[in-house]
């Protein structure tokens, strides 16, 4: 059964830094792809970035740009979102995701995603 269990969440004043890691495990398959998604108090869950497992090739949303980065470590199944510059509409409960198809494509909608962690909280303050 595939897990993915996030970590490194926390509270930041504006202008700082967190990392945010996501182990996946019980993974069966070698093609697939990992985002990340957040969700604000109020408002809908939406896609930040993605990253394929195969040939790394990322996708982010274009408010992230130039302040995330997402990354792989594929020998220990995990995915890294760091996050710099970070505003206070950062905030949000930031999710880790996993798509099984289309490992090198451009998908956001959060249907593409089988699989999800527990999510965790990212509050930036002003």
């Amino acid at each position: 059964q595939v897990q993915l269990v996030e970590s490194g969440g926390g509270l930041v004043q504006a202008g700082g830094s967190l990392r945010l890691s996501c182990a996946a495990s019980g993974l069966t398959f070698s093609s697939y792809a990992m985002g990340w998604f957040r969700q604000a108090p109020g408002k809908e869950r939406e896609f930040v970035a993605r990253i394929s497992w195969s040939l790394r090739r990322t996708y982010s949303v274009d408010s992230v740009k130039g302040r995330f980065t997402i990354s792989r470590d594929k020998a220990k199944n995990t995915v890294y979102l760091q996050m710099n510059s970070l505003k206070p509409e950062d905030t949000a409960v930031y999710y880790c995701a996993l798509d099984r198809v289309g490992d090198n494509d451009d998908r956001r909608r959060l249907s593409e995603y089988g699989y999800w962690g527990q999510g965790t909280q990212v509050t930036v303050s002003s």
